[in-house]
């Protein structure tokens, strides 16, 4: 990673940091509940929340039951993941209301452009429009992503389902920015568990704790993906007075987590 690539995308710091922890309950899974690797996630979460007034832990429990309490839904023929992110909370959703009898996944994600910018990918071998042709006939869709920040991931997938097939689709999401949120609600419906008033970034933003210690959270073109540890100008903005500590342990737990083999 080059000085300009990190330059090129400055954080500012946030009123209000909300971290999905995607972390605690996958790495007890993967290495159980008494490993170091549990341990030092415990411990990092712990670390993040201390600081009450700016940072917000979402549970994904709290989260799915404010999914759920905005009403029922009929089952949709078809619902689209969008990523394996999106992917996972369609069959969490429908673990707990039935509402995705059929989930398939739509493999589209946001890639640095190296100008500041971002832009949407493919990351299956058919692009997006060949992804989604046969759902024209669909009577009634899902489109499901773990979080809208900027809504431009999901944006890109509702513009491109036909006008027709949109008016008979639903858009869902965990978490999210209220604007983006309403934005795409001008595209079709829109249910979002938490919605974050606020101007992005600088009042409002939000990150996947694995996004801290696993390298999946930044795409770049051409280069492999980097965690947001690996950009230390990032931890600063978002953990002031505290992102040293808060990287070391990020660093110490990718040991564990990404081992160098």
């Amino acid at each position: 990673m080059s000085a300009t690539d990190a330059a090129a995308y400055p954080q500012p710091t946030p009123r209000l940091l909300y971290v999905h922890d995607d972390l605690t309950e996958e790495v007890a899974r993967e290495f159980g509940e008494n490993s170091l690797a549990s341990s030092a996630t415990r411990d990092l979460i712990a670390l993040l929340a201390r600081d009450r007034e700016r940072v917000r832990v979402l549970t994904l429990r709290e989260q799915l039951e404010a999914v759920v309490d905005q009403g029922a839904h009929a089952p949709f023929e078809i619902a689209v993941g969008i990523g394996a992110a999106g992917q996972r909370v369609a069959d969490t959703i429908h673990e707990r209301t039935g509402w995705f009898p059929r989930i398939r996944r739509v493999g589209l994600t946001r890639e640095e452009d190296g100008r500041g910018g971002y832009r949407l990918v493919s990351t299956e071998d058919a692009d997006l429009p060949a992804q989604i042709a046969d759902l024209a006939g669909c009577a009634s869709l899902a489109v499901v992503d773990d979080t809208v920040f900027s809504g431009l991931t999901m944006r890109g997938l509702l513009g491109s389902l036909p006008a027709p097939l949109r008016a008979r689709t639903h858009a869902f999401c965990l978490r999210g920015v209220a604007e983006s949120i309403a934005e795409l609600a001008a595209l079709c419906p829109v249910t979002a568990g938490v919605a974050a008033p606020g101007r992005l970034l600088d009042e409002v933003s939000f990150i996947n704790a694995s996004g801290l210690v696993r390298r999946i959270a930044i795409r770049r073109p051409g280069q492999p993906s980097l965690a947001f540890f690996e950009r230390p100008d990032w931890l600063r903005a978002w953990f002031p007075g505290r992102s040293t500590e808060i990287l070391a342990r990020c660093q110490q737990l990718n040991t564990l987590l990404e081992p160098i083999s």
